[in-house]
């Protein structure tokens, strides 16, 4: 299949870091004002258009296609696929649409972390892909638990074709893990067995967890329905395929399914670490441990802006610092640009750099945010960044609007398209590599003054709105949309205009028109002066 080949051509040629994301849950007792919230960094090149997909209703017997491939969209040479088609509800539920659809209309949202898993797991014969279940159940379900079931049903129904994934899936009462992974090799639409494998845990209210491209779940309590849910197959189709057996021992989900993690040491790991010590710095955790707590406790309330920091860090101030040392130049540069193999230095050829949570290669991330105290067109929230954390800014889409700008909702990465937010934010983004330690605190600038006037204007847009919605909800709506899509639209206004003035003000190395040169530590390390002294 298409896809297949796509995965295995990025993987071969580009790395697997093509297919990394991290993401974050909080749940509602540990977070500040009480909301379940949950991030997600989509990582590579995916399509970052926000869609606003209406909710419809449906004749008896009407079918719903399903799709391949729907997440590369906005890319050169893309084809969008119809795989086939299954029975349509008889309604279906406005969600949000981007690469990996994130919030519906009743406070559910999902993140996103590919595993990969076992090769042997993969089977093209089924219908969906991770993206198109997610799209189902945002359009299908009420709650975290039920878009869990009905990602689980229709994968088992119709097969599930994708590579193993983790979904952190919410809702204003609870916060769920759900992890999947193909059949096997002998599976067909009609043998009359699960088309997919399946697990899924509940976080604890008081707790928050992280994924960062690995398995996370651990050991499976089904007699426990409040935590746990799972296919039929969990434990069979691991015996079945060999991966393990009752003598073995206790079954572990992300042994059995992915007990080798793509990428180098620690490429997941230190992700993990990052995000827990960072929230709960009293665990004192290993950065070089193998394993960490599935979730744990903070050791404060966390906030929105507490997870826009966490989405933006390039481990400052630790010992994997990539602002520090000649890897990031004179300027402090934390990107690292992919290395093929074939000029790494002899004998590391299966290392690579540290990888941080925000990448330059970053599509778009979000934070979102659902409040059980609010009507759902305003207790759901997203918090959404074109391109890289660091050097975006994070604009509010509330659950009820009806359409997003047309700077976010169109536009092509087939060529520099200045109509499509994503490339305001990825031309600052890269001009700022020039001279990072200078025009990030620019960025940082500008960055904190809007979101500052977001979250200084959010109680009374809250307030406002649910005035309105008690009147009539329609009104909030309206109200919502406008206010989104204006804080949206200045944004992206800002952005080009910003772009102007680093590209004055930093021209021909300069600072302002002035020289500065480099740091003089830098000048020592690359022998400043040694031949023309001589």
């Amino acid at each position: 299949m298409k896809r297949l080949s796509f995965v295995v051509l990025i993987l071969a040629f580009v790395g697997v870091s093509a297919l990394a994301c991290t993401s974050i849950i909080v749940g509602k007792d540990a977070s500040v004002d009480g909301s379940v919230m949950v991030t997600h960094t989509c990582d590579g090149s995916y399509d970052s258009r926000v869609q606003v997909i209406p909710g419809q209703t449906f004749p008896e017997g009407a079918m719903a296609p399903v799709y391949e491939d729907r997440l590369h969209e906005t890319l050169p040479g893309h084809q969008r696929v119809k795989r086939g088609e299954i029975p349509q509800v008889s309604q279906t539920y406005t969600y949000f649409h981007v690469a990996y659809p994130f919030m519906n209309e009743h406070q559910v949202l999902i993140g996103e972390a590919t595993f990969g898993g076992r090769s042997e797991m993969v089977n093209d014969e089924g219908l969906f892909f991770i993206e198109e279940l997610e799209a189902f159940a945002l359009q299908r379900a009420k709650t975290a638990r039920e878009a869990i079931k009905v990602m689980g049903e229709l994968a088992e129904k119709y097969g599930y074709a994708d590579w193993g994934e983790t979904l952190t899936v919410i809702d204003p009462n609870e916060a769920w893990v759900f992890e999947i992974v193909g059949p096997g090799p002998l599976w067909t639409p009609d043998c009359g067995e699960p088309g997919a494998v399946w697990a899924a845990q509940r976080v604890p209210d008081d707790h928050v967890f992280v994924v960062a491209n690995r398995s996370r779940i651990g050991e499976i309590d089904l007699s426990n329905p409040d935590y746990f849910m799972a296919s039929s197959n969990v434990f069979s189709k691991a015996q079945e395929m060999g991966f393990w057996k009752p003598e073995d021992g206790p079954f572990v989900f992300h042994k059995v399914y992915n007990p080798v993690p793509y990428g180098w040491k620690h490429y997941q790991q230190r992700r993990e670490w990052r995000v827990f010590s960072l929230l709960a710095p009293s665990l004192n955790l290993d950065p070089y441990a193998e394993w960490y707590p599935f979730s744990v406790k903070p050791d404060k309330k966390v906030s929105p802006r507490d997870l826009m920091a966490i989405n933006r860090d390039h481990y400052e101030g630790t010992e994997f610092d990539l602002t520090k040392g000649m890897a990031a130049g004179p300027f402090g540069n934390p990107n690292r640009y992919a290395t093929p193999r074939s000029v790494k230095p002899a004998g590391k050829e299966s290392l690579d750099w540290e990888r941080a949570i925000s990448i330059f290669r970053c599509s778009y991330s979000f934070v979102g945010q659902a409040r059980s105290w609010l009507p759902d067109p305003i207790g759901g929230i997203i918090w959404f960044g074109e391109d890289a954390p660091h050097s975006t800014v994070y604009v509010p889409f509330y659950a009820g609007i009806t359409h997003t700008p047309k700077s976010f909702s169109e536009g092509s990465r087939e060529f520099f398209d200045k109509d499509y937010a994503w490339w305001a934010f990825n031309f600052v983004s890269n001009w700022a590599d020039l001279k990072y330690s200078y025009m990030i605190e620019d960025i940082k600038k500008v960055q904190k003054e809007f979101e500052d006037q977001f979250f200084e204007n959010q109680p009374a847009i809250d307030k406002t709105a649910l005035e309105l919605y008690n009147k009539d909800p329609e009104l909030a709506k309206q109200f919502l949309t406008t206010y989104s899509n204006t804080m949206a639209t200045t944004v992206v206004d800002r952005w080009w205009k910003l772009a102007d003035e680093l590209v004055f003000k930093y021209y021909d190395g300069y600072v302002d028109g002035k020289s500065v040169g480099y740091p003089t530590w830098w000048l020592e390390e690359v022998g400043f002066g040694d031949t023309v002294g001589k």
